[in-house]
């Protein structure tokens, strides 16, 4: 069990952004956490995420979609980056002021093989035409033998994460 969280990195956007990279991660932790509140300039939704700037077919990911009434789950493999949170934000045209939240643990990012993950999504909508609320939870794998020194987020569908969103990069020691 995680004795010490320290916060490595914080971003809190001001305006709007397509993209940001947290970079210059330390090799000083056991375990990372990353946890984002975020909304999308525009009525669609795909945060992307790269490790280490490396976008070749090594990611992979399965993922379970629950709303209350209804469950159903999707597989990805081979991929180039992970599109896990891709229901991660509030599109534009969701409930106003309304950000989704997303924490992603990273165990042992500093390993010589491969890196499974787990992340946990939630969203919610008052509108009209979806008045869903859903979780979903992720595992995900990045199957690189490199530390994980750099995470790179950005919109998949070219629109920007608005100011207000956030995210929060944590380092966790195990001893």
């Amino acid at each position: 069990m995680a004795n010490t969280y320290t916060l490595i990195s914080s971003t809190i956007f001001t305006g709007s952004t397509s993209s940001v990279t947290l970079s210059s991660i330390p090799s000083t932790y056991t375990d990372l956490v990353l946890r984002m509140s975020l909304r999308s300039s525009g009525n669609a939704f795909n945060t992307e995420i790269i490790f280490n700037g490396d976008q070749s077919s090594i990611y992979s990911q399965t993922l379970f979609f629950g709303n209350g009434s209804a469950i159903s789950n999707a597989r990805y493999t081979d991929t180039t980056q992970l599109d896990g949170v891709y229901a991660g934000m509030e599109p534009s045209a969701g409930t106003a002021n309304t950000f989704n939240n997303v924490e992603i643990y990273i165990p042992n990012y500093r390993s010589t093989t491969s890196k499974p993950m787990s992340s946990i999504m939630v969203t919610e909508s008052n509108v009209a035409s979806d008045t869903a609320t859903r979780i979903v939870p992720f595992a995900q794998l990045y199957r690189n033998t490199s530390a994980i020194t750099s995470i790179t987020l950005q919109n998949g569908f070219s629109f920007n994460f608005v100011s207000g969103s956030s995210i929060y990069l944590y380092g966790i020691k195990n001893s």
